[in-house]
């Protein structure tokens, strides 16, 4: 048997993700390219490669401090930034947003996010649904419901990536769960676990085709046996483990020696070290270019965690000092993000989804920062052929509440399914009881944008 070395963890179902890249074990054999094509015409899936790149601002970012600024606001609440023009007439933002201010056009500025459950993880923007009575297996996240409907653009590439570093507050680093579709559509985590397991080691090439070979030679029996629903991932897996070993695509793509290092320096690059006091990841703009990237190179669905928001205020610094650090290089990365994706053409195919967990208080607290607040936050959008320029909702005069359009996380996430070229109306994911489920709850794709 060839095992692809790399650290194991643990699933729920008591297996580890190293024993499923071990080639050589058996399971059942998965649907024919026929079926899936069948399949994927049924639920009004186009066969194109459209992606979402989705930036998770962990810790929650203030709304009030980014893109709602309240001048007018008593000072308690309004803080210590201004608000400045940017190239759409009518719309202001965050003096610290220089360049993003200068590319209004190219964004879509949501101020009115509702639905936030208030838990300090990303599940909530990485599967549109609350943690809350779950069915079993859990929901899965818009990377892994991708990755079952529409499947691998290319057989050596996974088409769903997390660049999510390992946190020490876990629920942040959370890279979008499978839930009850099943291992074989959980993420690939290059910056985690996966990073060892695209190493022959001491394997050749020619040894490796061998085992492949042998495995095939299985097919029949494996097709006779008794597979559980553990294993019922074990053939995706296997053919993804050759295909990252054999190919050099995926690799490629996280190499940014490639890459000019003038283009870097304008991403900004950043610093590898987690962001705050150590428990959040880091503020590395190289993530951005990765992502870019890697949905070149044929992935789906690229999810990443970006920096420390939840600024309470000291001893950790103020909401309003962490903000003069945080919010220049998320101005610097993302900008250069989107201006990448239209010089490269891919404006129409790539969605860009910026957003945190919840908002911030209006009020600013003793000690110079703002608390959790779930009742409403913002987002940003960019790309997927969508009508950018435009703000969609309000807050009142304080931030507290959306006062027009509440847009809540479930249409965007019928937005980002109707850019990737799947219909929110037909499309459905079947549980472990083989239930099927609609991506949304009765919501449809924001119509100011489609």
């Amino acid at each position: 048997m060839l095992a692809i070395n790399g650290p194991g963890y643990r699933l729920c179902d008591g297996l580890s993700r190293r024993t499923f890249l071990q080639i050589g074990g058996l399971a059942m054999g998965g649907l024919s390219l026929a079926e899936i094509l069948r399949a994927e015409s049924r639920a009004g899936i186009r066969n194109s490669h459209k992606a979402v790149i989705m930036v998770f601002l962990s810790g929650g970012p203030p709304h009030q401090d980014m893109i709602d600024l309240k001048p007018e606001a008593p000072v308690e609440v309004r803080g210590e930034f201004n608000p400045i023009a940017t190239n759409v007439p009518g719309i202001e933002i965050c003096e610290h947003l220089p360049l993003l201010a200068g590319m209004a056009d190219k964004f879509v500025f949501i101020r009115s996010i509702v639905g936030a459950e208030g838990a300090h993880a990303a599940f909530q923007c990485m599967t549109g649904r609350t943690q809350q009575n779950q069915p079993q297996g859990g929901w899965p996240s818009l990377g892994s419901a991708v990755s079952a409907l529409q499947g691998p653009v290319d057989p050596s590439v996974p088409p769903f990536v997390s660049l999510s570093p390992p946190m020490k507050h876990a629920p942040w680093a959370d890279p979008g769960q499978p839930g009850f579709l099943g291992v074989r559509h959980a993420a690939f985590r290059p910056m985690a676990e996966g990073r060892d397991d695209m190493v022959l080691g001491s394997i050749t090439l020619a040894r490796l085709n061998d085992r492949r070979e042998l495995l095939a030679a299985f097919d029949r029996f494996r097709r006779q046996a008794d597979a559980s629903a553990a294993y019922g991932g074990l053939d995706a897996l296997h053919e993804q483990a050759f295909g990252i070993l054999t190919s050099s695509r995926l690799a490629e793509a996280l190499d940014l020696e490639r890459e000019d290092p003038r283009l870097r320096d304008r991403y900004g690059r950043g610093s590898p070290e987690p962001a705050g006091y150590g428990d959040a990841g880091p503020l590395l703009n190289d993530y951005f270019l990765m992502a870019r990237r890697l949905v070149e190179a044929g992935v789906r669905c690229v999810t990443l965690a970006y920096g420390r928001w939840d600024w309470h205020g000291r001893p950790y610094g103020t909401t309003f000092e962490n903000a003069r650090d945080h919010l220049p290089m998320l101005d610097r990365g993302l900008t250069a993000l989107v201006e990448d994706l239209h010089h490269r053409g891919l404006d129409r195919d790539v969605s860009v989804v910026v957003w945190g967990e919840f908002g911030r208080t209006p009020r600013i607290n003793p000690e110079g920062g703002r608390d959790h607040w779930p009742q409403v936050s913002c987002a940003l959008l960019a790309g997927g052929g969508m009508r950018t320029g435009q703000v969609i909702g309000a807050t009142n005069r304080l931030g507290e509440y959306a006062q027009e359009r509440p847009v809540h996380f479930q249409e965007v996430f019928a937005t980002l399914y109707h850019n990737l070229g799947i219909d929110v109306n037909a499309a459905t994911v079947v549980d472990l009881h083989g239930r099927p489920h609609y991506l949304v709850d009765h919501v449809q794709p924001l119509p100011e944008v489609v």
